[in-house]
């Protein structure tokens, strides 16, 4: 029997592409037509895995958290359980967000639609839920839990969706006289890369400092409950994490 000139279309095939057509041209180059072509069939065909462009659209973000490395959260049985890193949760976040920054620079187009959250893609949960779980396992109340998580989602999100260095333009001129701080300015797209993954990392030490700050001096016990405060009464924790 001869073989067909095509691969059967799968999820995964369609995914693979619809990833790609976005990489390289945007979230409003996806279309069900477009696809369809660049996959070589009939556009009814990819309703036969997707019910929607949205369902599509879903998995190919949920692809692309499937990048992110989680194994800095798996438990590390040298330290008695916890978080992987030998327990260590600082050192488990720093890992993770340098991943999940790394994801995103390679899918810099998918980024607002991942700042939106997590919805219904397992990928993302699972992310979420180990984020959440560290946090909760090393000691953290569970109300600080959910707002570190989302603390390190707007961070790491943030800075993927665009370079700061590349938004100053390499025009010497447009920066003399008025502006006399910016001498050197013109001189930041060259430096693009530099500037941008040194910002990153000055800023998630700097978080992280802070967050090891506050983790000694909560009065926190190692069940994750919080101890009183003569500060005034803040919100009821909640018990359910905002995903990264």
């Amino acid at each position: 029997m001869a073989r067909p000139r095509t691969p059967l279309l799968s999820r995964e095939r369609i995914v693979e592409a619809a990833l790609a057509l976005v990489d390289a041209e945007g979230l409003e180059a996806l279309s069900t037509r477009r696809l369809a072509a660049e996959l070589s069939v009939s556009g009814p065909s990819l309703y036969n895995h997707f019910a929607t462009k949205d369902e599509l659209l879903d998995a190919v973000v949920d692809s692309v958290m499937g990048e992110v490395d989680l194994g800095m959260f798996a438990p590390d049985t040298r330290s008695g359980g916890g978080a992987g890193s030998g327990g260590d949760w600082r050192t488990a976040l720093r890992d993770w967000a340098r991943s999940y920054r790394a994801a995103l620079a390679g899918h810099p187009h998918i980024v607002p639609v991942l700042a939106q959250g997590p919805g219904r893609r397992p990928n993302a949960l699972r992310l979420a839920d180990a984020v959440y779980g560290c946090l909760v396992e090393a000691g953290w109340p569970r109300g600080q839990a959910t707002r570190i998580g989302a603390l390190m989602r707007y961070f790491i999100t943030g800075s993927a969706l665009g370079s700061f260095a590349a938004g100053f333009p390499e025009d010497v001129q447009l920066y003399a006289g008025d502006y006399p701080h910016l001498g050197e300015a013109h001189r930041l797209a060259e430096h693009r890369r530099a500037v941008d993954e040194g910002a990153f990392e000055t800023g998630l030490e700097a978080l992280l400092d802070g967050l090891a700050l506050r983790f000694e001096r909560s009065g926190t016990d190692h069940n994750g409950s919080e101890a009183p405060t003569a500060t005034a009464p803040t919100a009821p924790s909640p018990h359910s994490v905002s995903g990264p």
